[in-house]
């Protein structure tokens, strides 16, 4: 990138004023790290200050059974497969009441496009869990099980968040969105809700009240314009809406413990590699420099390792999830030893140790309870990127 250019998207970033895609494309073209990451620091920091979010959840996947083979997925299985299973709803009450000692706030849920499992299995789902934790909020189904359940039901997306709110439930979660672009998403999806269908649904939702997360799979077959379209089609729907709390950019993972069974299930990875730090970094802070209108960005640590979500805090993201437990949909895929959970304590030890101050949120992202950040008498003390 040639010094004027460099100049003018400074200039841009320190007067607010909103980013093009081809600054996007620019920004992704720069092999100035630290730079990038200047200048997203700055913007999360005019955002959010020395905070870093957390909160404490459980992610739960009630059946892995899938009427979708996406070529990047590792947790689907067909009817019959040995592994496939689908929980009874008591079951799944008992598995999220074991948790519930740790002042649990969240329940994650995510599931398979099961081919016959009945509509109404999923608002007696929401019921019974709302029942047994009244406490805890319930952020359940991408925008693709929404579009299944019109399928399987007979029923609009509209009736069909009139009815799961009614059951309790206070937010979708982000994924199906992968990549947008079709150029690439034909590659890569084998269901069929696409970004019409994704948009609406969150769309929706966003009108019936519901704040909702926005994700991004990247590092797989796409490009960096493909990053860049991605995030401004989510910007003009934050612009109409105002219903996305938060950006959470998920890099793709190869297969090395779903395939135990024999069969390797991620038809991606024989002609990928998997993004580096240095590109997640890059793509934490491009998305914060780009996405002006959403609070907050959030680096899912399972996806990502430790390190580089304590690095991502200095590159744009402002959130380390949670404590998450047993997170089936991919887990340490890259072998670098990712724990299955982190401890409240876990996590206001690694906000701290990359010099932060931590806040315990709910899903609506209201301060549950604020921690003392580092201590700044010591001197080993470490403290956030000085702007």
């Amino acid at each position: 990138m040639d010094a004027g250019l460099k100049r003018e998207l400074e200039a841009k970033v320190h007067a607010g004023e909103r980013l093009t895609r081809e600054d996007g494309i620019a920004l992704y073209e720069s092999d100035d790290l630290a730079w990038l990451g200047g200048l997203a620091h700055e913007v999360r920091t005019r955002k959010n200050g020395d905070v870093v979010h957390f909160n404490v959840n459980r992610h739960l996947n009630m059946t892995n059974v899938c009427t979708a083979s996406c070529a990047y997925c590792s947790f689907q299985r067909k009817p019959g497969e040995k592994d496939a299973y689908t929980m009874r709803i008591e079951e799944a009450v008992r598995l999220a009441k074991a948790m519930e000692g740790e002042n649990l706030t969240e329940l994650h849920i995510v599931n398979g496009l099961h081919p016959t499992l009945p509509w109404r299995y999923y608002p007696r789902s929401l019921k019974a869990l709302k029942e047994a934790l009244p406490s805890v909020s319930l952020k359940a189904f991408t925008a693709t099980e929404i579009h299944h359940f019109e399928t399987i039901s007979g029923l609009t997306a509209s009736e069909i968040l009139d009815e799961l709110i009614d059951a309790g439930l206070e937010s979708l979660t982000g994924g199906g969105a992968e990549i947008f672009d079709w150029e690439v998403r034909q590659h890569i999806v084998d269901h069929r809700t696409h970004w019409e269908d994704w948009s609406r649904i969150h769309r929706l939702a966003h009108e019936k009240g519901l704040k909702t997360p926005s994700t991004m799979l990247y590092g797989h077959i796409e490009e960096s314009r493909h990053r860049v379209d991605h995030v401004l089609r989510l910007r003009e729907l934050q612009d109409e809406t105002g219903g996305f709390q938060v950006f959470i950019p998920l890099r793709y993972q190869h297969d090395f413990v779903d395939m135990q069974d024999g069969k390797v299930r991620n038809r991606l990875q024989a002609r990928t590699t998997m993004a580096s730090g240095a590109e997640a970094l890059k793509t934490f802070a491009v998305s914060r420099l780009l996405f002006d209108n959403v609070p907050h960005i959030k680096c899912f640590w399972v996806m990502h390792g430790l390190q580089t979500t304590q690095l991502a805090l200095q590159h744009g993201a402002d959130d380390m999830d949670g404590s998450v437990v047993e997170y089936k949909i991919t887990h340490d895929a890259d072998n670098y030893g990712t724990p299955n959970k982190l401890t409240r304590e876990d996590l206001l030890e690694l906000i701290r140790d990359a010099g932060f101050r931590p806040i315990e949120r709910n899903t609506r992202y209201e301060a549950i309870r604020e921690y003392p950040g580092p201590d700044p008498d010591r001197r080993e003390a470490p403290q956030p990127m000085r702007l």
